[in-house]
């Protein structure tokens, strides 16, 4: 009887081991090929090493036995193999819906360590400025009163900056967090760009720059939030007049094409490195030429804001070199192609 079962087992071993074998020399070969070729195989091994098992026990003998054992293997196979199929596309799936996740995570985590360096460096600046006047007037080394006042003023001005920056910082962080709620209603986009002109005209005058408005007679329906565009047009200009040499013009223009509302802020500076082109959104990232706003919204945070806050309203933002200069198009759902909605 032992002696029984030992040829059993070595009659078995023989016929399904070197299907196993190959089987894996198949995986191994296959390894570049898609998730679910592997899948089958696996669940093909075990069914044709089981087979094979039984015709070397049975001494290729083809008995009733051996065949009725073939036709379960076989339907055996007939419901595992497509099931394996199907269940190799969907772990494909969620394999790739992973690795696009951890590279997401990496790509945010590098993000924040360059926000983090940025917002470091930049609010060392007008700390330590606020610091150092402050020191001046306690010791009074400053005894004037016109030094005294200048003084003063800039305190305010370099205190303005680090709430702009706090700001910023808490917007971002609601845009990253998906915290953000809009208040949609219909607005007249041709009127937030009147604003943007009327609120950006000293500052380009100051700069030496012409900073006007094309639009059409007609109105541009939008659904919105009138502070959250006004904020993204007003990025945009300030990103223009602080990169647009004395003498350039800046212009911003709009109109509806294909069911959306666009509007466009173009200006005659270098344009934007390629390099840059595909990163100048990301938080903190400032490129070569320094087009995400650099000193004037601190952080690198202004053209990232202007991006988060054009997604919200389920808008893109887009970014061309011009010759000369760059333009940045924002593209809105016009309010007649949708119901303005809360966000």
């Amino acid at each position: 009887m032992t002696a029984e079962l030992g040829g059993l087992i070595g009659y078995a071993l023989l016929g399904s081991v070197p299907v196993v074998v190959l089987g894996a020399l198949a995986l191994r070969l296959l390894h570049n090929h898609a998730l679910k070729t592997n899948t089958v195989v696996l669940v093909l091994i075990p069914a044709i090493a089981t087979l094979s098992g039984f015709v070397a026990v049975s001494g290729l003998m083809f008995s009733d036995e051996l065949t009725r054992i073939a036709i379960v293997l076989a339907v055996v196979m007939a419901v595992t193999v497509p099931a394996a199929v199907v269940l190799g596309r969907a772990q494909a799936r969620q394999m790739v819906w992973e690795k696009q996740m951890r590279e997401q995570e990496r790509a945010a985590e590098h993000s924040r360590r360059e926000l983090v360096a940025w917002i470091s460096h930049d609010l060392r600046t007008p700390l330590a400025g606020i610091r150092a006047m402050g020191e001046a007037l306690a010791d009074r080394v400053v005894r004037e009163p016109t030094d005294i006042e200048r003084y003063a003023r800039q305190i305010v001005r370099e205190t303005h900056r680090l709430s702009g920056m706090v700001d910023d910082l808490f917007e971002m962080s609601k845009i990253n967090a998906g915290a953000l709620r809009l208040t949609l209603e219909p607005l007249d986009l041709r009127e937030l760009i009147d604003d943007v002109l009327a609120a950006n005209q000293p500052a380009a005058h100051r700069a030496h720059l012409n900073l006007q408005a094309r639009q059409p007679n007609s109105a541009i329906p939008v659904a919105g939030s009138d502070q959250a565009l006004t904020r993204v047009l007003t990025n945009l200009v300030a990103n223009a007049i602080a990169h647009t040499p004395p003498g350039g013009r800046i212009e911003i223009s709009a109109g509806t094409a294909g069911g959306q509302a666009w509007t466009r802020v173009e200006d005659t500076g270098p344009g934007i490195a390629e390099a840059d082109l595909p990163r100048i959104f990301e938080v903190g990232y400032r490129g070569t030429a320094a087009r995400s706003m650099g000193e004037t919204a601190g952080g690198g945070m202004g053209l990232a804001i202007a991006a988060g806050l054009v997604t919200a309203h389920d808008g893109q933002i887009t970014v061309a070199n011009r010759d000369p200069g760059a333009c940045f198009e924002i593209r809105l759902p016009l309010v007649t192609a949708r119901s303005a909605h809360q966000h």
